[in-house]
């Protein structure tokens, strides 16, 4: 998952301490408390309770009081004190422009296998935040490394029970750690595991596998660590999802990494699907999750639905193609013998992916009077000829659809764009990008919606 900042954050380091900025409203809920005080997009909210939140965390507990005193400032700049009652459990409607007012903590590693160090310069200053910031591992489960954590910051973990977060683990071996993230306080992993077992708050962890550094035998050790921590009623580690490294074009040739091939796929798959049946038999849990990415470089049928459990790390590609099959399944359940009108169109994902979505295509063709066509794309931008649709770019699709049948129309994922905004990774604008092929696009976002623009039951065409 592509985890991208709006590009006005302020960037901080973890020892500095700045300011919070007023909390920006975004937008206002409908027949909210915030609606029927009168607020606006563009409003600040200064303080709550004469306390300035530093992030969404912080409001949250603010907010929870029954009695308020809201401090708000117009976007003319005109001072409100704003005093009311409420219920406990009820908030104030409002959606806010960032999520942290005091700045983003920056990542203080400097790891070889980092993908946002491995991209062009040039494009959207956002596209090179190098996140590793508890608050948004709480918030929002992207992932973080605990290098950076002030003595203040295990404090607020503890006091608010920021609880569960998502921990880039690599390697549980400190010495291999510390060298994996160019960083000694990374050796620190096992210790503060610990500390997150006595006091019972929980992780999910991630292991990118790096072939030659922290694969076989290292791998194997990480896995058993981590389950060391996974027993009893309040388990300190919930899940480990073991993901591939991904390389570009663009990173150092002396970095010493090698690219994932199919016999390395096979080779992790052999060693951690008997971990899984034992973690399964001592644990009650799988535990350790392999992404589906490693399922499609091996050439191998992707596992059944039931074995995800509950999808514990689907956002990070575990079963998240998996599930999509499956909502696939549910979508084409109920087709239809024919159309009334002959559609032909097509469809564009990475090529990684495309093999495993042929079923769902061929059930679609079964449909009289409609042809879908499926491009699986490789990535020329990238430099990766097995990518997943959400990281193909504009440039890629203008390359890799030339002189394609298309169809009359082209379904395009919502995935490869920037979240709100139509913007892909090489900074190409979705209508540049339209205006340049010869059919229409159409976004889609979740079976339903591919199938419904299939069978012309969907109008949002760029």
């Amino acid at each position: 998952m592509w985890n991208e900042p709006s590009a006005g954050v302020a960037l901080v380091d973890g020892e500095q301490q700045r300011l919070p900025q007023p909390a920006v409203v975004e937008r206002v809920e409908p027949e909210s408390i915030g609606d029927a005080l009168g607020f606006q997009p563009g409003d600040r909210l200064l303080s709550v309770n004469g306390v300035r939140p530093r992030d969404l965390i912080d409001l949250q507990f603010l907010v929870s009081a029954e009695e308020l005193t809201l401090e708000v400032q117009d976007p003319d700049g005109t001072l409100h004190r704003v005093e009311l009652e409420k219920e406990a459990d009820e908030g104030l409607g409002l959606a806010f422009t960032e999520a942290l007012f005091d700045g983003l903590r920056q990542c203080n590693n400097h790891c070889p296998f980092c993908f946002i160090d491995q991209q062009p310069p040039g494009h959207r200053r956002s596209l090179y935040f190098k996140d590793d910031d508890y608050r948004l591992s709480f918030l929002y489960g992207s992932y973080l490394t605990l290098t950076n954590l002030t003595e203040a910051d295990w404090h607020r973990i503890e006091e608010q029970r920021l609880s569960p977060l998502f921990v880039s683990v690599h390697a549980t071996d400190p010495e291999l750690r510390s060298r994996l993230l160019v960083n000694p306080r990374a050796g620190l992993l096992l210790e503060q595991l610990a500390w997150f077992q006595q006091r019972q708050l929980q992780i999910h962890a991630q292991v990118v596998v790096c072939p030659g550094l922290n694969d076989g035998l290292a791998l194997e050790r990480t896995l058993l660590d981590l389950a060391g921590f996974a027993t009893g009623e309040w388990p300190a580690v919930l899940s480990a999802a073991v993901v591939p490294v991904g390389l570009t074009r663009y990173r150092p040739a002396e970095d010493g990494l090698q690219p994932v091939d199919p016999a390395c796929a096979r080779r992790v798959i052999a060693q951690v699907e008997p971990l899984q049946q034992r973690f399964s038999t001592e644990l009650g849990s799988r535990f350790a999750w392999l992404s589906d990415e490693w399922y499609l470089m091996a050439g191998l049928p992707l596992p059944p639905r039931a074995s995800y459990e509950d999808l514990p790390q689907e956002g990070n590609g575990v079963g998240s193609i998996r599930a999509f099959l499956e909502a696939m399944d549910a979508a084409t359940a109920q087709l239809p013998q024919a159309l009334e009108r002959p559609r032909r169109l097509s469809w564009v994902v990475g090529k990684l992916v495309a093999e495993a979505l042929q079923p769902a295509v061929q059930r679609l063709n079964a449909v009289q009077g409609l042809e879908l066509l499926l491009h699986g794309l490789p990535s020329p931008y990238w430099g990766q000829d097995q990518v997943v649709t959400g990281l193909l770019t504009g440039s890629d699709l203008l390359e890799g659809l030339a002189g394609c049948d298309l169809g009359d129309e082209l379904l395009l994922p919502a995935v490869m764009l920037r979240q709100g905004e139509p913007l892909f990774l090489d900074d190409q604008r979705l209508e540049s990008v339209a205006a340049q092929l010869p059919v229409p696009l159409r976004l889609v976002q979740g079976a339903d919606e591919i199938v419904a623009a299939c069978l012309g039951k969907s109008q949002s065409i760029v």
